[in-house]
């Protein structure tokens, strides 16, 4: 593609952050009506609601194996537009179903469909930039992207008490709209035709033969799966936490947008730091800081001494140590993978994904009215965790 027919920077990287954009915004709109939802749709078993969540990741994790190779094939906009079309049909599934089964598998639909942006977007920014200015252009684009978790619940709170929660898929096929319309009459193809790769079951399933056979991919993608489980469960489990263990519903939006602002900070600290200590220690670092944070937070709990500050604490320090953990460990992981870099990105957010979703799907069906399923089940994964980045060791010297 020349030059001339390439969007500007700007509008290409608000672009691609709104086009990221689409799976936070999925999430977190829906966290103020999980309360609701559960009463209504599932009275007997309203923690089930929790499910919300947990099912769409799943959803995002399989599609995630796919999407990639499909976008070498075929190319970016087709399967970002693609993707978008499933996901309208999904939301409005989830919009007029009269039960939750029905809701869920709308939700499954959308995150089967989100990963078609989450993955095209990401190889768009790699058709068009490499090296530092790839760099620079994606950390404009998370920049941009960190900043809707902070917004997200409080746009679906007020959708919701303007309209009700069925409102709020309203607002993704709108947003879907919107933002497929932009890609698609803004954005030309960025891999042209004489790049594209038909699909190979034979590739896909050697490139997963060689991650799995490689250590630093397994212990990488496993301790990432054990952090994203924690993760996942604390999101689809907060808000009815602050509503029923701290009767907090009305405020909860303003709340987890403290949280998730206070954690930007986080990415910034990260770059800076990695240079300097190197990814091991930094994410060996992050998962010890926060099991002490959770193992401090499971005794105020089981002494009676936790408020709603306390938590709020708790929830902000697990954000924060995050911005450590994920982004090196998926940089670890790809590491001794270059050769086989798409493929492998597709292994890695696949299995990390789907595994983490199913790991949190019963933390979060477990919910008691407190933190305990999510402290307990984070706590788990984080020792497993740290036990794993001490059995990996430092980087030795003939992999520098």
């Amino acid at each position: 593609m020349t030059d001339q027919r390439r969007l500007s920077e700007l509008e290409f990287i608000a672009l691609t952050a709104m086009l990221f954009a689409t799976i936070a915004f999925s999430i977190d709109a829906m966290l103020p009506a999980l309360t609701v939802m559960g009463e209504e749709l599932s009275p007997a078993d309203p923690e089930r609601a929790t499910l919300v969540v947990g099912i769409f990741v799943l959803g995002m994790g399989i599609g995630t194996f796919f999407a990639g190779p499909l976008s070498d094939a075929f190319g970016r906009k087709p399967v970002i537009l693609g993707g978008y079309v499933l996901y309208t049909i999904g939301a409005v599934m989830a919009a007029t179903a009269s039960s939750l089964e029905s809701v869920l598998a709308g939700r499954l639909i959308q995150g089967l469909a989100v990963a078609g942006p989450r993955i095209a977007a990401l190889a768009m920014v790699r058709d068009l930039y490499s090296g530092e200015r790839m760099a620079s252009i994606s950390s404009y684009s998370m920049m941009i992207f960190v900043l809707v978790p902070a917004v997200a619940p409080l746009i679906g709170q007020q959708i919701m008490i303007a309209f009700g929660w069925r409102a709020i898929f309203v607002s993704f096929v709108l947003f879907a709209i919107v933002i497929g319309t932009w890609l698609a009459t803004r954005q030309p193809e960025t891999l042209q035709r004489e790049n594209r790769v038909p699909i190979s079951a034979r590739a896909m399933g050697n490139a997963v033969v060689e991650c799995l056979s490689n250590r630093v991919f397994r212990f990488s993608v496993t301790v990432l799966t054990l952090t994203f489980a924690g993760l996942f469960a604390l999101i689809s489990s907060v808000q009815p936490i602050y509503a029923e263990s701290f009767g907090a519903a009305e405020t909860f939006p303003y709340w987890f947008a403290g949280s998730a602002l206070l954690a930007i900070p986080g990415n910034f600290l990260n770059g800076r730091l990695v240079l300097r200590y190197g990814m091991r220690l930094l994410v060996k670092s992050a998962v010890l800081g926060h099991l002490v944070m959770t193992i401090l937070m499971l005794g105020l709990l089981l002494s009676g001494n936790m408020t709603i500050l306390t938590f709020f604490i708790y929830s902000t320090s697990f954000m924060f140590s995050m911005s450590f953990v994920f982004p090196n460990l998926t940089a670890l992981s790809m590491e001794p993978m270059g050769h086989i870099a798409g493929l492998a990105a597709s292994v890695n957010g696949a299995i990390s994904t789907i595994l983490a979703a199913a790991l949190a799907i019963p933390i979060g069906l477990a919910f008691d009215g407190t933190p305990r399923a999510v402290l307990i089940g984070t706590f788990i994964g984080l020792a497993i965790s740290y036990a794993l980045m001490l059995k990996l060791g430092p980087r030795p010297a003939n992999e520098a």
